[in-house]
């Protein structure tokens, strides 16, 4: 079994950076693919960043440019660096791990970004 637990959510005005880590135990050997997601209050969740075991990384089109996703294999765990940000970008992000062979997935609780105008 695989635990995630977020850190370094908050609130911050436009244009202004939050880093945002996730840290994996347990069984994490399992893990393939991590990442973050977020939900906006009345959205579906979407995908923000992911990192392979690899070392292979995706973005949103709506943050390339604007965030990094850095994973530390070591540590078992990912940060997102997150600059210049917009109030679009207000919701609660989601850590996830994707397991080997696509056998499972586990997620985080979520942390609260908040971007005033």
């Amino acid at each position: 079994q695989v635990q995630l637990v977020e850190s370094g959510g908050g609130s911050v005005q436009t244009g202004g950076s939050l880093r945002l880590s996730c840290k994996a135990s347990g069984s994490v050997f399992v893990i393939n693919v991590m990442g973050w997601y977020r939900q906006a209050s009345g959205k579906q969740r979407e995908l923000v960043a992911v990192a392979t075991n690899e070392g292979i990384t995706a973005y949103a089109d709506s943050v390339k440019g604007r965030f990094t996703i850095t994973r530390d294999g070591a540590q078992n765990m990912i940060d997102l660096q997150m600059n210049s940000l917009k109030p679009e970008d207000t919701a609660v992000y989601y850590c996830h791990g994707q397991y080997f062979g696509r056998a499972g997935e586990v997620w985080g609780q979520g942390t609260l970004v908040t971007v005033s105008s």
